[in-house]
């Protein structure tokens, strides 16, 4: 199931995000939006020609920083979900990457959709860990290994939120 509704993107309730890969305020970033489709998450995003590596192909660090923020918004959404509460709810969870390691399988090209898929494989206290796929027209081009790591929730700390 495809969102009907901005509210639907994982990314929509971050407010004041500047990151570049999935910042909604960043207007040079990425823009990335993440959802549920079922019990996955999922990102569908297409590149600009200035991500390339080589011709036509994309570059391996833009990959893995759509992998990474993907996987955060997934930590955070999937926090918000085992606690059955709304994205706009409170406490306030933020996740940042314990480890992302990317295995690139095959060339991924940049002129074609690129798909995320994740997975949660484990959750123990702040940690969260995930399995993500990239795939363009059905072939898996890199899978990753993603430890997203809880690191601000709005009912334990103090003070103003460092991710405004």
């Amino acid at each position: 199931m495809n969102p009907t509704i901005e509210s639907d993107y994982f990314q929509d309730h971050m407010p004041e995000n500047v990151c570049f890969g999935c910042g909604i305020h960043n207007d040079e970033g990425l823009q990335i939006k993440s959802y549920w489709e079922g019990n996955e998450s999922v990102c569908k995003w297409d590149s600009q020609e200035k991500y390339h590596g080589w011709a036509n192909l994309l570059n391996g660090g833009v990959l893995a920083t759509i992998i990474d923020c993907h996987c955060m918004g997934t930590a955070m959404a999937d926090a918000y979900r085992r606690e059955e509460r709304s994205l706009d709810s409170e406490p306030v969870y933020r996740y940042a990457t314990g480890t992302l390691t990317v295995k690139y399988l095959k060339p991924t090209p940049n002129d074609k959709t690129i798909e995320l898929r994740t997975k949660i494989t484990e959750v123990k206290g702040r940690k969260t860990v995930m399995i993500c796929e990239a795939i363009v027209e059905g072939e898996v081009t890199a899978t990753a290994e993603v430890i997203g790591i809880r690191v601000y929730d709005s009912s334990t700390h103090t003070g103003e939120n460092p991710f405004k």
